[in-house]
């Protein structure tokens, strides 16, 4: 099953998450804040990122902005999460690389409807 990496600082956002995705049979990465998840992102070559937006060392948007210049990780998909629901912050977050958006709280099907699309369509890529 593909690997997820979610970068997201906080605690018991990240167990819910990882948990959910684990028992839908996602292989699971996490890393605590921005600069952490480029470096995993890195290692790990996950299939698909969740990545928070309000995060300490680097931001999301920054995060996603190194993750998407970096040649191996250019076609990974990044799904922004974030409390923020503005149609600006939507926006912002296309503008930095993502290639979706979801609002918290996570609704696990909308958000599993989402992961499912990306993966597919980065499955029929040449």
């Amino acid at each position: 099953m593909a690997k997820v990496l979610i970068v997201e600082d906080n605690e018991m956002n990240r167990d819910m998450l990882s948990r959910r995705l684990t028992r839908k049979g996602y292989e699971v990465v996490m890393a605590i804040d921005g600069e952490e998840g480029v470096a995993v992102a890195v290692s790990a070559l996950p299939d698909i990122i969740l990545m928070d937006m309000s995060l300490p060392r680097i931001d999301g948007w920054e995060a996603t902005r190194r993750i998407k210049a970096t040649e191996a990780l250019r076609e990974v998909p990044v799904i922004a999460l974030t409390a923020h629901a503005m149609a600006s912050d939507r926006d912002r977050a296309l503008a930095a690389g993502c290639d979706d958006y979801d609002t918290k709280p996570v609704e696990l099907p909308r958000l599993l409807e989402k992961i499912e699309v990306l993966l597919a369509r980065r499955a029929t890529r040449p």
